[in-house]
């Protein structure tokens, strides 16, 4: 296995940054805990969340497809289609805490296709044996 292993390794450097930054929003709104009504840590912490809520079930799916043969350029099509989806929404979010952008509507467009991509994939590959 190696191209799971590459998209795991940037998320997980990306979710270091998106921690960093809701590390910065609490330091500089002295807020320790909850997000103390502030806009710009509301809009970390969600980024930050919303990264955990989807990224792990998606890295999954990935393995999983790595793991049953499927063509790298597919899993390479998928990991960075979560990756981009990953900073598109970050950065959509992060720009315009309380509202649409196109990073967030394309963050969220990229990471709900690769899901449904990779899902249909290991369903098919677990009825047909393809």
């Amino acid at each position: 296995m190696t191209i799971t292993p590459l998209y795991a390794g940037l998320l997980g450097l990306l979710l270091l940054v998106l921690s960093f930054r809701v590390s910065m929003q609490r330091r500089r709104h002295m807020v320790s805990l909850g997000d103390g009504g502030k806009p710009a840590l509301q809009a970390a912490i969600r980024v930050q969340a919303n990264f955990v809520e989807y990224v792990p079930l998606a890295l999954i799916l990935l393995v999983l497809l790595e793991l049953s043969g499927q063509p790298p350029a597919l899993l390479h099509a998928l990991g960075a289609a979560l990756f981009l989806g990953r900073v598109l929404h970050a950065q959509g979010l992060t720009s315009n805490p309380g509202g649409k952008s196109f990073g967030r509507l394309w963050g969220v467009l990229l990471t709900w296709l690769m899901l449904l991509a990779a899902a249909l994939l290991l369903i098919v590959r677990a009825i047909t044996g393809l």
